[in-house]
């Protein structure tokens, strides 16, 4: 898993920062992409990359503000002429669904992929066999909501010097005992999995915020998580305005962090105001309470 940070800048674009979108990519363990909150030009932003669009298939919209969502329909019109034929699911608070339909409608634009827009609430948005992805409304001016990422449990490695010892030898036997709570050997010894296979791997925890003031009553939504991505919109200086415009602070932020036992934290949705040395200044803040933070600069990739 990676975290590719495409635009981190908050309210309106600038030289150095795009408007928030981030790309989860899972390659490896699904073969595809999962973006969180479409800011306008985030498909000039993936040009820079090596995303191909055809692999996004789910698209989480944290609130309805344009920073957020101005560039979902050029997105899915493009994403059409680039390769994407699979299914792709928009999930986002009430107004999403008028939102990318109206636009589709007005610009007359045909997909060539099986398009559903989900508005969503509190709870469990999507699961599968390998993830889960849950939601939580935050304290924003609008609607807006968290996603928590959960990676379910990786089975443990095979004991082979224990399957050995019994006289069972590396073979497609291996696989069928990984595959099957228990198997019967052809002499009719039963072999169980959890006599031979080790202690499970925990999964990885990836909990993104939209915008929203912190509250205690987001603890345990938050906590234990491998990476915590919160907005710091401005430095302890300006909590006041943070406060005024249901924002937080980096400090905020790292506090946060801390409290709810999170491994790491990566500072994004960041103030066109706060630029090169004042960026570094913010970072600092949140660094002195929370050292494993980091501030996300456009294109930053987060190996999870």
């Amino acid at each position: 898993m990676e975290l590719f940070f495409l635009g981190t800048g908050a309210g309106i674009p600038s030289k150095e920062r795009n408007v928030s979108s981030i790309a989860l990519k899972l390659l490896q363990e699904m073969n595809s992409i999962w973006l969180f909150d479409c800011g306008e030009a985030t498909q000039h932003q993936i040009l820079h990359t090596s995303i191909k669009p055809g692999k996004i298939n789910k698209i989480f919209i944290t609130h309805m503000h344009g920073d957020h969502i101005f560039g979902l329909p050029g997105l899915l019109s493009s994403r059409s002429f680039q390769g994407g034929e699979e299914a792709l699911t928009v999930y986002g608070p009430k107004g999403i669904k008028e939102f990318v339909e109206t636009a589709l409608r007005l610009t007359r634009t045909n997909l060539t992929y099986p398009l559903t827009v989900k508005e969503i609430q509190e709870g469990l948005l999507f699961e599968n066999e390998k993830f889960a992805v849950y939601s939580k409304e935050l304290d924003h001016k609008i609607t807006s909501y968290g996603f928590r990422i959960v990676e379910k449990n990786k089975q443990g490695k095979l004991l082979v010097e224990k399957l050995k010892a019994l006289g069972i030898q590396p073979g497609p036997v291996y696989q069928q005992i990984k595959e099957n709570e228990h198997i019967t050997l052809d002499d009719g010894t039963i072999i169980y999995r959890k006599d031979v296979v080790g202690p499970a791997k925990r999964g990885k925890v990836i909990t993104i915020l939209g915008d929203t003031r912190p509250s205690p009553a987001f603890n345990k939504f938050v906590e234990d998580s491998d990476i915590l991505v919160h907005e710091s919109t401005f430095n302890d200086n300006n909590r006041g305005l943070a406060h005024q415009y249901f924002h937080s602070t980096a400090v905020q932020a790292a506090n946060f962090a801390k409290q709810t036992n999170c491994k790491s934290l990566v500072l994004t949705h960041i103030s066109s105001r706060y630029q090169n040395e004042e960026s570094t200044a913010l970072l600092l803040e949140a660094k002195n309470i929370f050292p494993n933070t980091k501030l996300a600069s456009d294109f930053l990739q987060v190996n999870v």
